[in-house]
């Protein structure tokens, strides 16, 4: 592919998936010699994306007013000003933005158009636009199906799937068990300290997560006779207090209170991957792709969760003993204690290296090579 200029569009720089994944693209635009653009509100992503080499163009179009609308004309003048070669939008009303300022575009200089459909959002004409790219990127093929499913009329031709990735230096496969970590987090914790299996729920603060079948799970665990701890880094956040103490409450009901570490998020989540025995992935909504079931694999831990979205599609995969069928309780006590018995505690997980189509590097690839098949 010739140096091309590609613009991505987001409403923000904040935090989360789409920023993260947004970076990563820059990131490898960069390293390929061509020209990066983020245009978006800003955010304190901002300077992480400049160091990478990638520009930024202040421009707010995500926020939900009529007044957005009139940053169409400054996105038509923004594509011709700076010679954009692909537009690539990674959320709704930026995309609407993207589809009438190309419009007003003569075709001949008219940029490519890309889409990334990075959630399962809700079906309508206003979420529709997620898959009218030229190419309309996929995170999963769960994704590609909703999107065929709910927008029968979308040519499937455009379609492609390519998954989130992780950089593998940073989940490394750990011993387990792994001694070191759980004194780690002992120390840190001390209700998570003796010997018995640590269970692991990372996620915010928020019921769809299923920080409560995870309790109901720990409490069925230890009445079985198993010794087990549950961890869940990142329930405990700002503005989600009367949840916490619904979780709290719940906990001491069950008798499980003083087996329970509720944490704001753990900046070393790799390390608490390595300190747990097995992690839960018990989100009541079917998700997009699940990316803590790829980080905890690559750290050689085994992951049970329930059987749906991407999450069911990863575990189908790449680890089946810990798919279960959605909410059915006594499967995933099941699938749990299999996982946890004394044999099972000091082997790895059974994807362990075998995660090579879900690196940073594939996705970025995969995504630089959409752009050279639009351009070339």
């Amino acid at each position: 592919m010739k140096r091309a200029t590609i613009l991505q569009l987001l409403p923000a720089l904040e935090s989360g998936g789409v920023e993260r994944s947004t970076l990563e693209v820059a990131e490898a635009l960069v390293r390929a010699g061509h020209r990066a653009l983020v245009a978006s509100a800003g955010g304190r992503l901002v300077p992480r994306l400049q160091a990478l080499g990638a520009e930024h163009i202040e421009l707010d179009i995500g926020r939900k007013s009529p007044l957005t609308l009139l940053r169409v004309g400054a996105l038509r003048r923004l594509f011709a000003r700076e010679q954009v070669d692909i537009v690539h939008a990674r959320s709704r009303l930026p995309a609407w933005l993207a589809v009438m300022a190309l419009r007003g575009l003569p075709a001949p200089s008219r940029p490519r158009f890309v889409t990334t459909a990075h959630g399962l959002n809700s079906p309508s004409r206003y979420s529709q636009v997620m898959a009218r790219g030229e190419r309309v990127i996929c995170v999963s093929a769960t994704v590609r199906r909703y999107l065929l499913q709910h927008y029968p009329a979308t040519d499937a031709s455009r379609l492609v799937v390519i998954p989130r990735g992780i950089e593998p230096a940073a989940f490394p496969a750990a011993p387990r068990p792994d001694p070191a970590a759980r004194a780690w987090v002992a120390g840190l914790h001390p209700a998570l300290g003796g010997n018995g299996p640590l269970l692991l729920l990372p996620g915010r603060g928020t019921r769809l997560k299923g920080h409560a079948d995870a309790l109901g799970l720990l409490a069925a665990l230890r009445e079985a006779g198993t010794d087990a701890r549950l961890w869940l880094p990142g329930a405990r956040e700002a503005g989600r207090e009367r949840y916490i103490s619904e979780l709290e409450a719940e906990a001491r009901a069950l008798g499980i209170a003083p087996c329970v570490a509720f944490t704001p998020p753990t900046d070393a989540i790799a390390r608490a991957y390595a300190a747990s025995d097995l992690v839960l992935q018990l989100s009541r909504k079917p998700e997009a792709f699940g990316r803590t079931v790829i980080e905890a694999l690559a750290c050689a831990r085994p992951v049970v969760g329930w059987a749906h979205g991407g999450v069911g599609e990863l575990l189908d995969e790449l680890q089946p003993r810990g798919a279960v069928p959605p909410f059915d309780t006594a499967a995933l006590r099941h699938a749990a204690a299999a996982l946890l018995t004394p044999g099972e505690r000091g082997r790895p997980a059974p994807a362990a290296g075998t995660m090579s189509a879900y690196t940073l590097r594939a996705m970025q690839d995969a995504t630089l090579a959409v752009y050279d098949e639009l351009l070339d």
